[in-house]
């Protein structure tokens, strides 16, 4: 699945574990985004949309 928003086109991004003795370790952060259909240019669409874009009514649901 990939893990782009088709609004927004948010997306994984990077960062580091770190550890209790502070040694740190390359990790991904995988955006929150769901299978949804939704009206775009007046067509329904299926795509994934964040949860951030749903919540905030970007995208009308069908």
């Amino acid at each position: 699945m990939s893990r782009v928003c088709s609004i927004c086109g948010k997306g994984q991004t990077s960062g580091n574990n770190v550890s209790h003795s502070n040694r740190k370790t390359r990790r991904t952060f995988k955006a929150n985004v769901q299978k949804v259909s939704y009206v775009q240019d007046g067509k329904t669409v299926n795509g994934y949309v964040c949860t951030r874009c749903l919540k905030s009514d970007k995208v009308e649901r069908v």
